[in-house]
């Protein structure tokens, strides 16, 4: 873990110096520089203390780097295609097992041409259009605003039965952290 690194780069970007986190924590410089510099484990205690006098939650200086807030602006999302009809899907965000994808379904186009199952569970919000989607023996419509969720695991698929392209917000949470593009 990196947690001095941490504690460096925040206790800068607050300006306060060693001496004054010192005097906060009751900690010596030398002790200090050595966390900072990741020679020295400090207790969870110690740590607490640390926090405290940044202000920060103790649970942030134990994030690993890739547990921590990961940002993709509009401009920068990428950009792939899925299925047999090529629907295009942003790809929003994603954390070890959660992405979340906007689709863009043309006027008859469905998520594949027969009903597909995989692994985890997926929440679907319509921001527009209008789409028909089936998982197993359940159907139904739903319009701008509505909002579905199912297991993935039973055969599903979904379908623009609208005029115009409907774009729909899914989310997906999987227990394997390596699985591929699941929409």
């Amino acid at each position: 873990m990196d947690i001095g690194s941490t504690i460096r780069a925040i206790r800068k970007r607050k300006n306060i110096t060693i001496a004054q986190i010192c005097e906060l924590t009751g900690l010596s410089q030398g002790f200090m520089s050595q966390v900072e510099t990741n020679k020295t484990s400090p207790s969870i205690s110690t740590l607490e203390n640390i926090a405290q006098a940044l202000k920060v939650p103790l649970a942030y200086l134990l994030l690993k780097k890739e547990e921590r807030m990961h940002i993709v602006r509009k401009d920068e999302r990428t950009i792939t295609t899925s299925g047999p009809e090529n629907l295009k899907v942003e790809h929003l965000s994603s954390t070890k097992n959660v992405r979340m994808s906007i689709v863009e379904i043309p006027p008859g186009a469905m998520t594949g041409e027969a009903p597909h199952a995989h692994e985890g569970q997926e929440v679907h919000v319509v921001i527009k259009g209008r789409i028909y989607a089936e998982q197993g023996e359940d159907g139904a419509e739903f319009t701008e605003g509505d909002s579905f969720s199912w297991n993935a695991c039973t055969p599903h698929l979904v379908k623009n039965i609208g005029e115009d392209t409907a774009i729909v917000l899914i989310s997906i949470y999987t227990e394997n952290e390596n699985a591929q593009d699941l929409i």
